[in-house]
């Protein structure tokens, strides 16, 4: 059973992002950094080349716990990204750390409770920020991103296909901004 998404998205760009040139800088963000967060950073920047925003998007991935800091992602999800034409073995684990909230345009978290905590150490001028991956994806009845780390394979598949959806959407979503061409922002 899913729970109904509320649509949080605006039709305007996070307000950070002042400088048009400036790439939109976007942080995926999951609990240990090494299944979701890697897997949504490996989709989106192959999404963003494709659509030819190389330079005008920019990615991220961290974790809300330090628990595999340093850590390459999960063998299974780097399987799964391979197998779908995407290298995420030089990424590594890391924590997100107080300066990512300014730093970043949106933190997109995977799930609720990574979502709350982000709103709990994120400073209050920069929660507008935080929002779920899943907000952006059309046509899809979740509005989270389950941690496969228990799972199996499949489950680590079914990932790989909510980010694509969530990421395709997030793309779309910025192509529908003015001065797209000049950073999406």
């Amino acid at each position: 059973k899913t729970r109904g998404r509320k649509p949080l998205i605006t039709d305007s760009a996070p307000e950070t992002s002042t400088d048009s040139r400036r790439p939109l800088r976007i942080l995926m963000v999951c609990m240990g950094n090494i299944c979701r967060s890697p897997l949504a950073e490996g989709v989106a920047r192959q999404k963003t080349c494709a659509a030819g925003l190389s330079g005008q998007l920019e990615f991220d991935s961290a974790g809300t716990h330090a628990y595999h800091v340093g850590e390459s992602p999960d063998p299974r999800a780097q399987a799964v990204a391979s197998r779908a034409g995407i290298d995420i073995s030089g990424l590594r684990a890391r924590r997100i750390k107080e300066s990512d909230f300014s730093d970043f345009d949106w933190i997109l978290a995977m799930d609720r409770d990574n979502l709350a905590t982000l709103r709990r150490d994120c400073p209050p001028k920069h929660h507008g920020k935080l929002k779920l991956l899943l907000e952006f994806a059309n046509n899809n009845p979740h509005d989270e991103v389950p941690d496969p780390y228990y799972g199996n394979l499949a489950g680590f598949e079914r990932v790989l296909e909510l980010c694509e959806s969530g990421v395709s959407g997030l793309i779309t979503h910025c192509l529908k901004q003015p001065n797209r061409g000049e950073g999406c922002s």
